[in-house]
Formats: structure tokens, sequence, C-alpha cells
């Protein structure tokens, strides 16, 4: 039972792996990219962290280690994608044509630098 547990896991994270893969490769712009491979790390090496934890046990070394790899992955990456997408957003990376809106440059003309007004 362990055993299919794990290879279902596997599966699955394999499977969001290669689709962010593809997404990678076909979406137009940077911007695009970074949410394709933030959702890929995210949801293609948990199932997979979670897999080994279940093959190895929470408190072997490798489960824990699992965990903490797991957390910190749940925590960073969305800081990390945000980070990467506005240093390319203020470096003037510009934007598929055909996106719909640029919701900071459409308030008053300048982009949105965080400080108050």
């Amino acid at each position: 039972m362990r055993e299919a547990i794990v290879i279902a896991l596997a599966v699955i994270g394999l499977a969001f792996t290669l689709s962010g893969a593809v997404g990678i490769l076909r979406m137009p712009d940077v911007y695009s990219r970074i949410q394709c491979s933030s959702k890929t790390v995210t949801m293609g090496a948990l199932p997979m962290l979670i897999a080994l934890v279940v093959a190895e046990g929470p408190v072997s070394s490798y489960g824990s280690r699992a965990l903490l790899v797991a957390v910190l992955l749940l925590i960073l990456n969305p800081a990390a994608s945000h980070a990467l997408a506005r240093a390319a957003y203020k470096s003037g990376v510009p934007m598929w044509r055909g996106a719909v809106t640029d919701e900071p440059r459409e308030g008053d003309g300048r982009a949105d630098d965080g400080a108050a007004p």
C-alpha cells in the first residue's frame, strides 16, 4: 500500500513538472514564464517530497530533510517569483502584446515604486 502511494505521488509530481516545462516553452513573455515556473516548482516538487516522506518515514534523516525543504519551498518560491517579476517590470521588460492590461502604468502614467505619495 505504501509503495502505491509513493508511486502515485511521484506520478503526480512528474505530471505537474512536465506540464510546467511545456508551459515554459509555450508562454509568450517572461511574466507568463515566471508564473509557469513557480507553479511547476511548487506543484511538481511537493508531491515528490511527500512521496519521499511516505517512503522513508517522517522521522528518518531523509524524511525530515524533505519536510524542511517542502516548508522552505512553500515560503520562498512565491517570494522569489514575485521578486523576479517585479525586477523584470521595473527594468522595462515588455509584456506580451496580447496582454489585457498593464494596471500600474494605467493609473498615472508611471510605475508604482511602492513609495507613499
